[in-house]
C-alpha cells in the first residue's frame, strides 16, 4: 500500500507526459506529411487532366480543318506546352480525338495521368 505523498511513487512517473507529448507531436507531424502528400497528388491529377482537356481541344480542331497541323502533332505541342506527355492519341469516328496524358513530373504515388475526348459540338 502506498502513502499519499510517498516520493517513490511520483519519481516513477516523472517525465511520463513529456514522452506522451513528443508522441502526440510526431503522430501529427506525420499526418499532416500525408495530408500534403494527398493534396499535391490531387494538384497532379488536374493538372494533368486540365493537359488532356487542351490537348484534345487542340487535336481536334485541327483534325477538323480548324487549324493547321497534324492532330496527334498539335495535341503533343500542346502537352508539352503544359508540362505532359501524350501516351496516346486516337482519331475515332466523327472527327472526334481521344488523347490520354502523363505529367512528366512525378509525385511519391507515380505520374498522374489524364484523359480527354473532343470533337465537333453537337
Amino acid at each position: 500500500m502506498t502513502l499519499p505523498g510517498n516520493p517513490s511513487q511520483g519519481a516513477r512517473e516523472r517525465g511520463s507526459g513529456t514522452v506522451l507529448a513528443a508522441g502526440l507531436g510526431m503522430l501529427v507531424m506525420v499526418a499532416m506529411a500525408l495530408m500534403l502528400l494527398l493534396a499535391q497528388s490531387a494538384v497532379m491529377a488536374s493538372r494533368a487532366a486540365a493537359a488532356a482537356d487542351l490537348a484534345a481541344l487542340a487535336a481536334a480542331d485541327a483534325l477538323r480543318g480548324i487549324s493547321p497541323g497534324v492532330p496527334c502533332s498539335v495535341a503533343a505541342e500542346v502537352a508539352g506546352r503544359q508540362g505532359a506527355r501524350i501516351s496516346s492519341c486516337t482519331e475515332g469516328g466523327g472527327n472526334t480525338v481521344e488523347i490520354r496524358t502523363e505529367l512528366l513530373s512525378r509525385s511519391m504515388f507515380g505520374a498522374a495521368t489524364g484523359h480527354a475526348r473532343a470533337g465537333p459540338p453537337p
